[in-house]
């Protein structure tokens, strides 16, 4: 989904066919297309071309990352963003442009400029938690940790305790909507206020 693997969603589209279909054979009662770039780049529309394609290919319910991502900052109340990301900028201006025809503002970013996937995973929660504090934004509501592959979801529980703010990543917001939507309520330590919300 990174560097020379990068391909537009029309490339995509019957690679996220055959997966889907493939899945379909365990008969999941949800499907998620788990990544947040691709999940973003182009737009609410691009998601729900996704959503379409996944359910249309496999016959069952299907969520990505980026629809996660929308319902977890909107049940957290936030409206203005700092994003962190390991991406090129070019990425980041994406998701920005994403969030703001969901109804967000992003009124600070920092990608990390890293080459792809594997550069991603190597971060450390402790050098995310680095890299959030030293983007600190009065302005911001909360904060969103952008990307599947890496360790931010490890960093979450000291971030907030040190912001005191919200902070939401990829996969906790992915791992809680998909929780949601199988009604699945039990409460988990060491994933944030998201995570501490009433069902």
């Amino acid at each position: 989904m990174t560097s020379a693997w990068h391909r537009s969603l029309a490339e995509l589209e019957s690679v996220i066919a055959e997966a889907a279909a493939a899945l379909s054979d365990t008969k999941p009662d949800l499907i998620l297309f788990n990544c947040t770039g691709t999940s973003m780049e182009e737009g609410l529309e691009g998601e729900a071309r996704i959503r379409a394609v996944v359910g249309k290919a496999s016959g069952c319910p299907a969520l990505t990352t980026s629809e996660a991502i929308n319902e977890a900052l909107r049940v957290l109340g936030l409206r203005t963003l700092v994003l962190i990301s390991p991406y090129a900028k070019a990425t980041n201006l994406h998701e920005i442009a994403y969030l703001k025809e969901a109804g967000f503002n992003v009124v600070h970013d920092f990608a990390l400029g890293l080459a792809g996937g594997q550069s991603y995973i190597a971060v450390s929660p402790a050098r995310w938690k680095e890299i959030v504090l030293a983007n600190l934004c009065a302005d911001a509501d909360g904060y969103f940790l952008s990307c599947t592959n890496t360790t931010m979801i490890e960093a979450i529980d000291e971030l907030e305790e040190g912001l005191g703010k919200p902070v939401v990543t990829s996969n906790q917001a992915a791992l809680w909507a998909c929780l949601k939507r199988l009604k699945i309520s039990q409460p988990i330590a060491g994933l944030g206020r998201l995570f501490n919300l009433r069902p």
